[in-house]
């Protein structure tokens, strides 16, 4: 059996109507640059669009008449969908990674611990910091106290502490959260000036 003149089979073309597509007699027209050209017949804002080399683009159907843009349609999905991607990784969900010490761990193991909770955070994380004590190293909790505020220091520019270090059972804790983009600092290690040849600092 033939199939009708209008085929409701067959799947529309998604997002906005674009060249051909646009069928109505007139439309208002923005240039590539962002200027207004006004109104003018489709046919004309169509061959204005292709000397550019660009697609014409419906922009706001509603209006009277309907507003075209001249612009690189390709481009322009392009980015519409790596600005989607972009905002799924911000909405992804956040996990809470763990960094553990002994109270014994030495300063160079301490740098090999930040540079993990750094990337934790790099990565959007939080990171649970955890000291875990055996025997009589109970009695000494500051020595614990003292790594973690290490690590926090020196994550300073990317995290914030969310949770202080507290004893639970045998165990010291923190947790540190990644600071918000707009709150976050230069490492110290750009941060500080740098000291001149005789070991006093450099003059802004």
């Amino acid at each position: 059996m033939a199939r009708g003149r209008f085929d409701r089979s067959r799947p529309r073309p998604s997002g906005p109507r674009t060249n051909d597509r646009i069928r109505v007699p007139e439309v208002r027209v923005i240039g590539d640059d962002g200027s207004q050209l006004g109104v003018m017949d489709t046919y004309e804002a169509k061959k204005i669009a292709q000397a550019k080399g660009f697609d014409l683009v419906e922009v706001n159907p509603k209006a009277r008449p309907p507003v075209c843009k001249i612009m690189d349609f390709g481009r322009f999905k392009y980015e519409e969908k790596k600005q989607k991607n972009e905002a799924k990784k911000r909405q992804k969900l956040v996990e809470l990674k763990e960094v553990k010490l002994r109270p014994k761990t030495d300063d160079h193991d301490i740098d090999f611990k930040v540079k993990h909770v750094r990337r934790f955070i790099e990565d959007g994380n939080k990171v649970k910091i955890t000291v875990r004590f055996r025997g009589r190293e109970i009695t000494h909790p500051e020595t614990a106290e003292r790594q973690i505020l290490v690590i926090l220091d020196e994550v300073d520019d990317i995290g914030q502490l969310e949770q202080s270090p507290r004893m639970e059972g045998r165990t010291m804790t923190a947790i540190v959260a990644p600071r918000p983009r707009q709150q976050q600092r230069p490492p110290k290690s750009e941060a500080e000036p740098k000291a001149d040849d005789e070991g006093e600092p450099a003059e802004a």
